[in-house]
């Protein structure tokens, strides 16, 4: 959101000149009788600064206007994202401790490994949705080192691995901690109907 604003010093130092000459204009008799002297330049200076004000400030509330809508999508992006996280550490949690298959788990994994291929370029823009994409890969890596080791014995996998027994929970928490700031942008209606997209989901996963 910070590049949002970079352009308001120019809207507002070219405010600023302009004031500064109806200013001038009005209280130096000198320079008005300049400007009366000379109509093609003020007509031209005067029709410039307007210009440039109006397209300046207009660009910026444009510019706005497109993060709002762009910070939207992110956090209709993140949200679908999360739902799917949880579906795949289900999975592969199951498979990896004998409950459920490897073969669904993989696909779980794969899925989830797409969606986050497809949203890199659009989260690694921001601060906060690149936090959330830096959760998003931690969580993946995670996947990853359970899903190698579902063959192995139980001690070797254990060792191959290296991760705690909580670490899907705490790859996931992690993920819905950093969407949260994203979600933030939905409105309530729209949040609300993602969530209950996501539960659905996880059920039926």
């Amino acid at each position: 959101m910070a590049r949002d604003w970079t352009g308001w010093p120019a809207a507002i130092l070219a405010t600023l000149v302009v004031l500064a000459l109806v200013a001038g204009e009005l209280t130096d008799a000198a320079q008005r009788r300049w400007w009366s002297a000379h109509s093609l330049t003020s007509d031209t200076v005067s029709g410039l600064l307007v210009l440039l004000v109006t397209v300046l400030v207009v660009n910026q509330l444009l510019r706005r206007r497109q993060a709002r809508e762009r910070g939207r999508a992110v956090a209709a992006q993140a949200a679908i994202m999360v739902a799917q996280a949880a579906r795949a550490a289900k999975a592969v949690s199951a498979a990896a401790g004998g409950k459920g298959e490897r073969d669904a788990a993989s696909d779980e994994f794969r899925t989830y490994m797409i969606m986050l291929l497809v949203g890199a370029p659009v989260l690694i823009d921001d601060r906060v949705s690149r936090h959330f994409l830096e959760a998003a890969q931690y969580l993946g890596g995670v996947l990853a080192r359970t899903l190698a080791t579902i063959d192995l014995p139980a001690d070797e996998a254990a060792a191959a691995a290296g991760l705690p027994d909580t670490a899907f929970d705490d790859a996931v928490g992690r993920l819905r901690d950093a969407a949260a700031p994203l979600l933030q942008l939905m409105s309530p209606e729209v949040r609300s109907t993602v969530e209950r997209v996501a539960s659905t989901a996880q059920e039926v996963g």
